[in-house]
């Protein structure tokens, strides 16, 4: 499942944004495989959506079991580990697109990323962000930019163009 690109969307007076066909191609070619001793598997498309980083992250289903079965096992978190599990784990949503390929973005989801009538859609490769268009442009502001292609090269990562 590969997630690329940047997608202007309207979210509609219900709360609903438009996921990219891309974006729902790509969870439709890997359908959730039965997890943690489940009855049933969560229907094909099925993604959690959650809070993290001033905007919503999306994470395909095997992904997202795999993050919080990493937490259970953590035995005696600190304090700071224990809020972001709150942030993250507490703030994760199931998502279905409907028919349409809407998926219902709730008001406290909505609120955590100061989503109101338009949002962007950003491909991260293994996960895509949901984020107020100016925060996403804040957040991508060359100050907080400096020192990435340093950061890059000492993983291995050549990005100088």
């Amino acid at each position: 499942m590969i997630f690329r690109g940047r997608f202007s969307r309207s979210i509609d007076p219900k709360g609903r944004l438009l996921l990219p066909a891309e974006f729902r191609d790509a969870m439709l070619s890997t359908a959730p495989a039965d997890q943690a001793g489940s009855s049933s598997a969560p229907a094909p498309g099925t993604f959690v959506l959650t809070t993290y980083d001033g905007c919503l992250v999306a994470f395909s289903w095997s992904d997202w079991v795999e993050l919080e079965a990493k937490f259970m096992r953590i035995p005696n978190p600190s304090p700071q580990v224990r809020a972001f599990r709150r942030l993250v784990i507490g703030g994760a949503e199931t998502h279905t697109p409907d028919a349409h390929g809407r998926i219902l973005l709730s008001p406290d989801h909505r609120a955590y990323a100061g989503i109101e009538r338009e949002a962007t859609v950003l491909g991260l490769v293994d996960r895509f962000e949901i984020w107020n268009p100016a925060s996403l442009k804040t957040s991508m502001a060359a100050d907080n930019l400096v020192g990435v292609t340093e950061e890059l090269a000492a993983s291995g990562i050549d990005f100088s163009l």
